[in-house]
């Protein structure tokens, strides 16, 4: 956006403010602080649980590695066991004379297991996790630009509708004093009855208008709430809108680079990809390394047993009934949808820059039109009025002239908050919509912080430790 375009935005809005500022002085707190749009998405970064949400998602993919990690490590297990044997027995050695037995004993041991070699499998695994984190983390970008368009969509909307408000009681002072006028004209015999019934039907009417108006404000104020997390205080328009796009072509190339669901409908090709090698992988043998140390005493006697073994063990599928190759061809599927819906979304990306962009030209055009419709119309209203006072215009002429200037200064509030959303809009079509690259005030998120402490599947170390105060500081400890 360039510095004419930014100065004509000001020069509009001030041509609109000028006609509203009586009825803002009246209505206006006084001693409310100003809130610009920049604390609004401050306010709904912060409040929205959705963004929470979505980070904890993220540091459930981040332990899917430390879980895959884990395959890689021996695994040692401890196992016990109190065992009593009774029973009768006859033999030769009893002379097949029954005799009754009962032994007690008790062995307790330790076992561990090493993966060795499985052509694989478990490395792929776990570039699959990683490939899927970083999948998630663009997931959590693109929740980050829905929560703060929500909250520049209810910004604008409150906006919008209070100045809808200030047009409407602007409007119903003016018909007011039209009436007023129309009645003592009626007195001296200069209108009929019919010209204050026309004024007295268009008061009502615009007191329907202000009915309707403060509704669609106390709605627009409910969905700011919502998305911010607070009551709108007094809210500010932006004079300066951040810079977009200075052409079609090059927005759609941002959108394609930067948005975060292209970005993550790639890494789920990537993983689908993983995901066949594993399945065929699978279809192979595995060496793992074994060992068992135990003991077993006997209650009651000094009999005892101390004994280990230590071994490689190799061994593989030979035939499950068709299930693995259907898995392969399985995965395949799912590789070959990926690919689709990658193809998918970036044709839904670049569409969405387009209309985007095409938002913003058409609200820019508008708004420049609509600057010249109102000060024609301004004229004719001034012009019809001072006609009416010598005679030549009807009362009925009068309030059409104030109608048709009541349309054009409503129609510029709608032009100038459709600019202003649609900018926003434009932003998040082409990935940009995020609080680093608009320099919010707010805690940065660092998704590699915890991701870098557990991808090694830590226990107790050093490393453990730093883990604990991550997750206390995230209150889930």
């Amino acid at each position: 956006m360039d510095m004419r375009t930014n100065l004509t935005r000001r020069a509009r809005r001030r041509v609109l403010s000028g006609a509203l500022a009586l009825g803002m002085s009246l209505c206006a707190p006084l001693a409310a602080t100003a809130e610009s749009l920049a604390d609004a998405m401050v306010g709904a970064y912060g409040f929205s649980g959705l963004l929470e949400q979505n980070r904890a998602l993220l540091r459930a993919a981040d332990e899917d590695v430390a879980v895959q990690v884990s395959s890689l490590r021996p695994v040692i297990r401890w196992f016990s066991e109190v065992q009593r044997q009774f029973g009768v027995s006859s033999s030769a050695q009893t002379a097949f004379d029954a005799a009754g037995f009962a032994t007690n004993s008790a062995t307790i041991g330790i076992s561990a297991e090493l993966m060795l070699f499985d052509f694989g499998q478990t490395q792929l695994a776990i570039d699959a996790a990683k490939e899927t984190v970083l999948a998630t983390r663009e997931g959590l970008v693109a929740v980050e630009q829905q929560i703060l368009l929500n909250a520049v969509a209810a910004y604008t909307s409150v906006i919008r509708q209070s100045e809808f408000v200030q047009l409407r009681i602007n409007n119903q002072r003016l018909i007011t004093q039209e009436l007023r006028a129309a009645r003592d004209r009626f007195e001296v015999g200069e209108v009929t009855r019919t010209d204050v019934a026309l004024a007295e039907a268009r008061l009502a009417e615009a007191s329907a208008g202000l009915a309707q108006a403060r509704g669609d404000l106390a709605q627009a104020q409910a969905a700011y709430r919502n998305a911010v997390g607070r009551s709108p205080g007094n809210l500010t328009s932006p004079q300066d809108l951040p810079e977009t796009a200075a052409s079609l072509d090059r927005a759609i190339a941002l959108a394609v680079r930067n948005h975060p669901e292209i970005k993550r409908a790639i890494r789920e090709v990537a993983v689908a990809d993983i995901n066949v090698l594993r399945a065929e992988a699978a279809m192979k043998p595995t060496v793992r390394l074994t060992g068992q140390l135990g003991a077993t005493e006997n209650f009651g006697s000094r009999a005892f047993s101390r004994n280990g073994t230590v071994g490689v063990e190799a061994g593989g599928p030979i035939y499950q009934g068709g299930r693995l190759s259907a898995l392969v061809r399985q995965s395949m599927a799912r590789r070959d949808a990926a690919r689709g819906n990658l193809h998918v979304v970036r044709q839904g990306v670049s569409q969405d820059a387009a209309n985007a962009f095409a938002r913003l030209t058409v609200a820019r055009a508008s708004r420049t039109a609509i600057g010249e419709r109102i000060r024609a119309a301004r004229v004719a209203f001034e012009g019809v009025r001072e006609e009416a006072t010598l005679g030549a215009r009807t009362t009925l002429d009068v309030l059409n002239a104030e109608q048709e200037l009541l349309d054009a200064r409503a129609s510029l509030i709608s032009a100038l908050a459709d600019e202003e959303l649609a900018t926003f809009q434009l932003l998040s079509a082409m990935g940009l919509l995020t609080a680093a690259h608009l320099n919010l005030n707010v805690p940065r998120y660092d998704p590699a912080q915890y991701y870098n402490l557990v991808r090694d599947a830590p226990v107790k170390s050093r490393q453990g430790e730093d883990l604990d105060r991550v997750l206390k500081a995230l209150g889930k400890d």
